[in-house]
This record gives C-alpha cells, structure tokens and sequence, in this order.
C-alpha cells in the first residue's frame, strides 16, 4: 500500500487544492467529504488534471461526532498505515444550530470533529506522520468560555466571533497534541490560509453580489489558500516541525501568551470529557 493521506473537506475549494497535490506527489488519498456524490466529481476532477492517482471517497458529517467516530473506525479497519492528516474541513454557521448531540455546529465541525478523528486516527500513525490543522488569523479574536461547546460563546449569536473562538480552540488543541506526541515523532502544525475566496466568505446579506464583483478578486484563490498547508505537509523543509503556525509558507510568531496560552490543557481534558463516548 502507498503511503496514505486523509484529508477532511477534501470536496471543498481549498481541500480539492490539497488532494491534488498530496495525489501528485505519490500519496493514496481518502477525501473524507460531506457529500459522496460531490467527491466523486472532484475526484474525477482531479485525475482528468494530474493523470493516474490513488484516491478513494468516504462520505462524512463532520457536524456528528457519532458519525465522525464510525468512518474514523471504517479507516482503522483498512491494511493501511496514515503518513498524513490534513484536517481541513471548516463552516460558519449563519445562525444558531445545536447537533443532535447537543453541540453548537461551527464548534461540532471546526473543532470536536478534527479533536475526535485525530486522537481516533494516532493509532495509525508513526514517527515521520504529519498532522495539519487549518486555523485563522481570527483565533486572536477568539475566546473560550463555560458554553463554548453549547453555544460557541457567551451573548447572542454572531457567525464571526463563534467562527473566531473555534479556531482559537483548534489552535490550542494543536499546541497541546504537539506536546502530547513529541516522543512518538509524530508533527502537529497550524495553517492560516488567509483571506480565501470559498462558499464560507458570504454574509447572506443584499450587499453580497456586490462584494463579489469588488472584494473576491483580490483575496486569495483556494489554491493560494493552500498552498501553506501543502507545504507543511509534503516539504521536506517542514520535516520534524511540530506545535507551531504558517501563514504564506512562513513560521507565524505568535505572543507567547498563545504558546502558553492558561486554558489550553484545560479545554483537552474538557473537550475529552465531552467526547468519552465516541474516544473509546
């Protein structure tokens, strides 16, 4: 068997970017995606593009943490070992929407679901795996408090700040897992693609047409976006990196209340707590 990259949001702008790439450069891709049907285009997308390639498709719901933990057991199943994780999948939410499990959904998705599939999918990796997690620059903004797995903050909803607190607590949970496995030689690093031109830059407001004749042409293209997450991922420049961010290809120098940020051990144990039932 090649060597085996999984990447979630495969079906997306940027995460059709990355599989292309990860593709190329001779790894067996699973594109974990939100629909089948769509993945399957893409992957034909990309094989009319490159040529010959290793990619399967698994559908999943990131937002269900029941569902999340099945297909992570369905991988586990395979006779393959996993070299690279590229949790990349990401929403924001347009208004208020708890899951099944009782969870608000940006944080489902953006954060419990790559918190649960990694911790699910370590057993499968070994020293030389990498690990990449897709934050923002809005983590600066972000703030973790006592209903950030219920609601995604404190007061009434606004898309922005619940987005920002999910990649603060992705962030964290990077930091922390890089600590966590520094002895088994596995990598955990962040990407910041920037400002990028997908389906998530949208406000469902009158002025948006407008925005996208006068702002999109200037922001990032999905394969600009991913191109720092690519690098970290299949560059050997970034070999025995780990607990660190990128943004345009470059370290990302952080204040160091970030490296050592007070909740961050504290949101592992209760994020753990919370998913008891889908780790074990």
């Amino acid at each position: 068997m090649k060597n085996t990259a999984i990447i979630t949001g495969a079906d997306g702008g940027m995460g059709t970017e990355i599989t292309q790439a990860v593709a190329q450069a001779g790894y067996h891709v699973i594109m974990l995606c939100r629909s089948a049907e769509s993945g399957e285009e893409r992957k034909r997308q990309i094989i009319k593009n490159i040529g010959t390639a290793h990619i399967e498709v698994m559908e999943i719901d990131l937002s269900s943490m029941d569902t999340t933990s099945k297909v992570a057991k369905q991988i586990l199943q395979k006779d393959i070992t996993i070299d690279l994780l590229m949790n990349n999948a990401g929403t924001m939410c347009t208004h208020f929407t708890q899951t099944r499990e009782g969870f608000e959904e940006t944080v489902a998705v953006n954060y419990l679901a790559p918190f649960l599939l990694t911790n699910l999918l370590l057993t499968r990796m070994h020293a030389g795996s990498r690990i990449v997690n897709m934050v923002s620059c809005t983590y600066a903004i972000g703030k973790i408090t006592s209903c950030f797995f219920e609601k995604g903050g404190q007061g009434s909803f606004w898309r922005i700040p619940i987005y920002s607190n999910t990649k603060l607590a992705l962030w964290l949970f990077t930091k922390e897992l890089s600590k966590r496995i520094i002895t088994q030689g596995i990598t955990v690093n962040a990407a910041d693609p920037g400002i990028v031109s997908t389906s998530i830059i949208r406000m469902d407001m009158w002025f948006d047409p407008l925005t996208d004749i006068f702002f999109r042409p200037f922001i990032r293209t999905p394969r600009q976006g991913a191109d720092t997450a690519i690098r970290l991922l299949i560059s050997e420049q970034f070999q025995g990196i780990s607990g660190k961010m990128f943004a345009s290809g470059k370290e990302k120098h952080l204040k160091p209340y970030y490296h050592n940020h007070p909740q961050a051990h504290s949101l592992w144990n209760d994020t753990q707590e919370k998913l008891t039932k889908y780790l074990y």
